[in-house]
């Protein structure tokens, strides 16, 4: 069989519409002559997925949160993976494994196991000790056993080695090279044209991310906006917030889900990016945030919390600063630094430009080729 025949079929748990990593691992696994097809759920408010150049599988399911959920989705993708012509299964997170591990073994498949995250630290488990150890035990009993395994960063795959003594691929989650020159105005977002733009995005925007520290710290920024841009389980708290208090409700903005390219065209006409996770939990420990990344490519300097990862990639290309103090003022202390000019935000700008020609899938795709010219 040529390589060109070879199916790949890629699992995720989302609705597949917003996953830039799994849709950056379709396109470039496609562009080299695979047969994709990448298998999801559909949700009432999913964004079309009719632009994806290889094949989709949406299913809707009878529950969407929860342990029924994960037990649903797993007990349907197994069944639906035990008879799917294919030749290389690929899951994404532990809630994908059960089933395309179960699959592998049985129809003797190859699999590669990529995982986002570290799952088992994320913040929805920690405070649920039953339900985090039956994942734990769902880890422990399959991936001692995996053979082709990547994360997104060192932290993670240093974590696993160390708990499994298994090598990791890291796979950063790099966005494609292209320039942002953005002539939208920010009217066309309803966003004042007279004001400096600040932005917090993503698909994540939670508890213990900084969104609430950064909406308080708006109390003492002025003659600029705080964009919050993308979806998240605190937003409702922070809307609320911002109408129960006058002083910052003209300088927050929330700005609902968007296709990709929009919300980088968005970005490339903000002026500072925010990745604030807090260190509470091991997963936003090691996280390195899709935003940062983003905000590289669209060219603004960006404030980072100092962990492991982020502190890295600040300190190593220069492109931001690293906040010490993660209260409302000393963050506001921080953005009002970088947007009055004191941090030399022209010398951000040059180092960005020479990031972005490092800091990007064009580079970083070849370690995935890599993996998959091995399972040929």
């Amino acid at each position: 069989m040529t390589m060109r025949q070879k199916r790949i079929i890629i699992s995720a748990t989302n609705d597949l519409a917003t996953d830039q990593r799994v849709k950056r691992h379709c396109s470039t696994l496609h562009d080299r002559g695979y047969d994709i097809l990448l298998t999801g759920r559909m949700l009432d408010n999913s964004l079309s997925v009719d632009d994806m150049p290889w094949k989709t599988r949406r299913v809707r399911h009878w529950f969407n949160k929860g342990a029924l959920f994960y037990a649903e989705y797993n007990i349907r993708l197994f069944a639906f993976l035990l008879f799917a012509p294919c030749d290389i299964l690929h899951a994404n997170d532990l809630d994908t494994l059960p089933a395309n591990y179960l699959s592998s073994r049985i129809r003797s498949k190859q699999l590669v196991y990529d995982s986002h995250e570290y799952f088992t630290e994320v913040p929805e488990l920690t405070g649920r000790p039953v339900v985090k150890k039956i994942w734990e035990r769902i880890e422990k009993l399959i991936f001692p056993k995996l053979c082709n395994i990547i994360t997104v960063n060192r932290s993670i795959a240093l974590a696993y080695k160390k708990k499994y003594g298994k090598d990791i691929r890291v796979i950063r989650n790099l966005p494609e090279r292209w320039s942002i020159n953005s002539t939208v105005s920010p009217t066309f977002y309803g966003l004042p044209e007279n004001k400096r733009l600040i932005i917090l995005q993503g698909a994540g925007i939670n508890r213990d991310r900084g969104a609430e520290e950064a909406v308080e710290a708006m109390r003492y920024i002025d003659n600029a906006v705080l964009v919050i841009a993308g979806k998240g389980d605190v937003i409702p708290e922070l809307k609320a917030k911002v109408r129960e208090s006058s002083s910052i409700q003209e300088k927050v903005f929330f700005i609902p889900p968007m296709p990709y390219k929009e919300l980088m065209q968005l970005t490339g006409i903000c002026d500072l990016g925010l990745s604030l996770d807090k260190d509470s939990n091991l997963n936003y420990r090691y996280s390195l945030p899709n935003k940062i990344f983003d905000y590289v490519m669209a060219g603004i300097p960006v404030l980072v919390s100092d962990l492991p990862e982020l502190r890295r990639i600040v300190e190593k290309y220069e492109i931001g600063l690293i906040a010490k103090d993660y209260s409302p003022k000393g963050i506001a202390l921080s953005i009002n630094s970088i947007l009055s000019g004191n941090s030399g935000i022209n010398f951000l700008k040059n180092k960005l430009q020479k990031a972005a020609d490092l800091l990007n899938w064009d580079i970083e795709k070849h370690k995935l080729i890599s993996l998959y010219m091995e399972l040929q």
